[in-house]
């Protein structure tokens, strides 16, 4: 069957094809017996966003599988190819919101199958209902000659099946209390484009340090009610979504199990908010991933208004992490203060989980107390569990200070003294040898320590009023490989804020 007429359905920018019907397919004498349609077509460049191609499904099918292929010609240097992505919606429809969402794979598998008690990774397992199924065609980048394509979809008869109850991780770990607790809040399984399972980086998580990890599978919920088996008391595990739109990602951190959140939208649209009050509903924090990084589609264009925190530090520390710190920075000495993250955004060997890793204060390792800590900034962020922190800001018991005299504020809190208050502010560190502290402020870097020792370990203590500095936060870095630009990070705090 060839591509038929495409018509337009409105702003998000999609194209819908001509249906796939199997109307007229029947099973065998048995019940049994597949049915198979290919579709081809070409994307011409300046394609939507999405390309909708509806399937007619007949009563009586027990799978429905998709394979595709593409070509990808050779175009110049610095002129991207072809890159196609496919999912598929059920016959709820393909409305925003995700009613009918079942799939989505990106470009990370070349075909899928869905029936009630399986279905690929990344897909959602259920029975395969009668109606107008929607493939989903993506095409993230388009070459000049154009991106043709090729579509199959494949039919199975015979009886539904059953689909299984989904078991979800526990949202709190026993006999934890009050600590600093160690997570990786990003984090890619072979339920999306990762090629790791969940055994695989929870044993990893647990040998990194880590008492928390966070799945973040692109587009797609499926892989929530995969992870139980590897929850335990030494090892929360957290379930949401980095949803990966074509003007940014952002991370669906911590929602419920079950949550979907839409990513068909640009930030021209103005649909963003509707979407972030959806992550908070489900009980997540909305956090803007890799904000400054290169790749197609990746910068984040929609702003912060709505970010609960965002993700500074993504995996090794590179030049677009040093612009999303500064921009962060920026943000702070303009009196905006969203607290910051790190995450590993591993994917496959040989990414390391839990490099680097943001560790919280909370109340206790359970989703609602760590989000809680998240939300308040009372975190740090290092490049390994070797590297401990420990920074605040104090005055002595004679300084009139809120709610009595003297006291103190640690990372995400404020002290509340007068503008002439003498302020010391103290950082201790382990696990960082030969790095130096760096002590900054509104006004930029005011203090930097000599290196530490071969045991990395010291102690930093630096005096200011809040007249001077309204905030301090500490960096500390490796030595600079390049005169005039900062060494990579070891750790960083989120800020102390100092004055009324």
């Amino acid at each position: 069957m060839g591509r038929r007429g495409l018509l337009t359905t409105g702003a998000a920018a999609a194209f819908t094809l001509g249906s796939v019907s199997f109307a007229r397919a029947t099973p065998d004498g048995d019940g049994s017996g597949e049915r198979t349609e290919t579709v081809r077509g070409v994307l011409p460049p300046g394609s939507p966003d999405y390309v909708y191609l509806p399937v007619e499904v007949p009563r009586g099918v027990r799978e429905l599988s998709v394979s595709y292929s593409y070509e990808r010609p050779a175009v110049p240097a610095g002129t991207p190819g072809n890159a196609l992505d496919i999912g598929i919606f059920d016959e709820r429809g393909t409305g925003l919101g995700g009613a009918g969402f079942r799939g989505w794979s990106g470009g990370a598998r070349t075909e899928f199958f869905i029936r009630a008690d399986d279905a690929t990774p990344g897909y959602v397992r259920g029975p395969v209902r009668a109606g107008t199924w929607h493939v989903v065609l993506g095409p993230y980048t388009v070459a000049p000659q154009g991106l043709p394509y090729e579509v199959k979809v494949t039919l199975r008869f015979g009886p539904p099946g059953r689909t299984p109850a989904a078991v979800y991780p526990p949202e709190r770990a026993a006999g934890r209390g009050r600590a600093w607790y160690r997570g990786d809040c990003h984090l890619h399984s072979w339920f999306s484009d990762g090629r790791r399972t969940p055994a695989e980086i929870a044993a990893l998580a647990r040998a990194a340090g880590l008492d928390f990890i966070h799945t973040s599978e692109h587009n797609t919920h499926a892989g929530h009610g995969h992870w139980a088996e590897h929850a335990g008391d030494d090892l929360l595990i957290l379930t949401g979504e980095e949803v990966t739109t074509r003007n940014g990602h952002v991370l669906a951190l911590g929602t419920d199990p079950g949550t979907f959140v839409d990513w068909r939208y640009r930030a021209r649209e103005n649909r963003f908010g509707r979407f972030a009050r959806e992550i908070r509903r489900a009980g997540g924090l909305v956090v803007p991933a890799h904000p400054h990084a290169g790749c197609v589609g990746c910068n984040w264009k929609f702003g912060f208004g709505e970010a609960d925190a965002v993700e500074v530090w993504n995996g090794s520390f590179t030049a677009d992490d040093e612009v999303s710190l500064q921009a962060w920075d920026g943000a702070l000495a303009r009196g905006r203060w969203i607290p910051a993250m790190g995450s590993s955004d591993a994917h496959r060997h040989p990414d390391p989980v839990g490099t680097p890793q943001t560790v919280v204060l909370a109340d206790e390792l359970s989703r609602t107390a760590i989000l809680a800590g998240l939300r308040e900034g009372h975190s740090y962020v290092a490049e390994s569990s070797a590297v401990s922190l420990s920074f605040s800001a104090s005055v002595p018991a004679s300084v009139p200070a809120a709610g009595g005299r003297g006291g103190s504020a640690g990372i995400g809190e404020r002290l509340r003294v007068d503008d002439g208050a003498a302020v010391t502010v103290r950082l201790e560190v382990t696990g960082a040898a030969g790095c130096s502290v760096r002590l900054v402020t509104d006004q930029g870097v005011l203090h930097t320590s000599a290196p530490l020792g071969d045991g990395g370990a010291g102690t930093v203590e630096w005096g200011t009023t809040p007249r001077y500095a309204s905030y301090v936060r500490a960096e500390v870095r490796h030595p600079a490989t390049v005169a005039g630009v900062p060494g990579r990070l070891a750790a960083f705090t989120n800020p102390v804020f100092l004055g009324g």
